[in-house]
């Protein structure tokens, strides 16, 4: 089992991975560390556990409008939009569950 030291919101985090997938986590934490540093550039103070929620929720919207533009192309209801890629919903599932389980990791004493 692989780890690596994530760094999201100016905070580090160790976060195990399966073997060869450390590049690809330390690229999903750059991810969330654009939502978490937008967050933090709209001012007001939050702890650690807000940011990584917050930032979750961004990523979680975007994850749904995908969905929905992607439930739309498929029904024909969106004409003009490219043809998305049949396995881009399944990898935003994926990275949705990934950072729901790091917010867990979090929220354990």
């Amino acid at each position: 089992m692989g780890q690596v030291t994530v760094r999201v919101g100016g905070y580090s985090h160790p976060v195990s991975c399966e073997d060869g997938q450390e590049a690809h986590l330390v690229s999903l934490a750059g991810e969330v560390d654009k939502r978490v540093n937008s967050i933090k550039a709209m001012g007001g103070q939050f702890g650690e556990s807000r940011l990584l929620l917050l930032g979750a929720l961004l990523l979680a919207d975007e994850v749904h409008d995908l969905k929905v533009a992607l439930s739309q192309a498929r029904a024909g209801q969106n004409m003009a939009a490219p043809q998305p890629d049949p396995k881009l919903a399944e990898r935003l599932a994926r990275i949705a569950d990934r950072i729901e389980g790091i917010a867990q990791t979090l929220d354990r004493p």
